[in-house]
């Protein structure tokens, strides 16, 4: 027997809000993201990233919003009928991500309206803050993910 999701798309009622994290980053973790991902000179070593304008080894912008997406699986998504999303609005990379930090935050609800195109299927638009362990926004973010409507064939997970 196939679980129920816990969330529908009538759990994100506009103003809810979900916790992120908190998720700490690593060294290693950096360097290993950064040299399959995006090698340039601030991801892959510590001297270049004090030398950078970033002041140490640092988490590319792409390696924070894979943290983003696995925080966001933890909080609600893994639990929930989502059918993914058709983009991201924009995200933004207010301040470094670096070596030894631990990021936590919030995913806010903005808008929810059901789909015009898909009978069964909602769109929630989410706001993502991250902070880090100084309570600085480090990146913030929104985008639209389509859930299944419990109340109109969308129960199963």
């Amino acid at each position: 027997m196939t679980p129920v999701a816990t969330y529908a798309y009538e759990d994100f009622p506009v103003g809810q809000e979900f916790p992120l994290g908190p998720q700490s980053i690593s060294a290693e973790q950096i360097v290993a993201f950064a040299s399959e991902f995006d090698p340039q000179p601030m991801h892959l070593s510590e001297e270049a990233g004090r030398q950078s304008i970033l002041g140490g080894l640092a988490a590319s912008g792409w390696h924070t919003c894979s943290l983003l997406m696995r925080m966001m699986a933890d909080s609600y998504i893994s639990n929930s009928t989502s059918e993914g999303s058709p983009g991201i609005d924009f995200v933004d990379w207010k301040k470094p991500v670096l070596a030894g930090d631990t990021l936590a935050g919030k995913s806010i609800v903005l808008e929810q309206r059901p789909s015009a195109s898909r009978p069964g299927i909602g769109l929630v638009k989410l706001r993502h803050e991250l902070y880090n362990q100084h309570g600085v926004l480090v990146s913030h973010g929104e985008n639209t993910v389509m859930f299944r409507m419990r109340d109109n064939g969308g129960a199963a997970a």
